[in-house]
């Protein structure tokens, strides 16, 4: 991880330079430190911050700053195993799996899980026990997508992980009632 942020930091220093010779350019005739306080001032603790006035969306006088690229979360990606086939229901359940974490780390994909919480009153479809986090959930498709089924949310439901577990290892797409159920 430390080679990526030093990476995004020689980015900086690289734009930085970039960004000083542009200003000295164009004032060639002032002084430094005239060109320092017109285009470069202190911010959260940073010196040197490239910004600007604009007019916002209000109307108003805004400030902007040019973005870092060492503030870049760096994010790691696992990538998909080699033999995993989409188009195999030996491997749906993998791929649901991954389309859950990948909606849980995104904003979309939080508001999708948002939209099906919300659709499904907060409740499991078939066991009408709450979802939380302490019981978990599976992102499950109606239709398989190995058998034709989108990512679209009228095809998904949020199930609990055994349920979705035993009705994939029975190879059905129609859930059983869940065991949970009364607890």
């Amino acid at each position: 991880m430390w080679k990526v942020k030093k990476i995004f930091q020689d980015v900086d220093s690289a734009i930085f330079e970039l960004v000083w010779q542009w200003a000295r350019k164009r004032h060639n005739n002032k002084p430094r430190r005239w060109i320092k306080d017109k285009y470069f001032q202190d911010y959260e603790e940073r010196h040197w911050v490239f910004a600007g006035v604009v007019i916002g969306r209000d109307g108003g006088l805004e400030t902007v700053r040019l973005f870092r690229a060492a503030q870049t979360p760096i994010k790691r990606h696992v990538k998909i195993q080699g033999e995993a086939n989409p188009f195999d229901p030996a491997w749906e359940v993998y791929f649901e799996k991954r389309l859950g974490v990948k909606m849980e780390s995104s904003l979309r994909g939080k508001r999708q899980l948002l939209a099906l919480w919300k659709s499904q009153k907060g409740l499991y479809p078939h066991c009408h026990q709450r979802i939380t986090k302490l019981t978990g959930w599976h992102n499950h498709h109606q239709v398989w997508r190995s058998k034709g089924g989108g990512d679209q949310l009228e095809n998904r439901e949020l199930l609990h992980p055994t349920c979705h577990q035993q009705l994939h290892s029975q190879g059905d797409t129609e859930v059983e009632p869940c065991p949970f159920e009364g607890i």
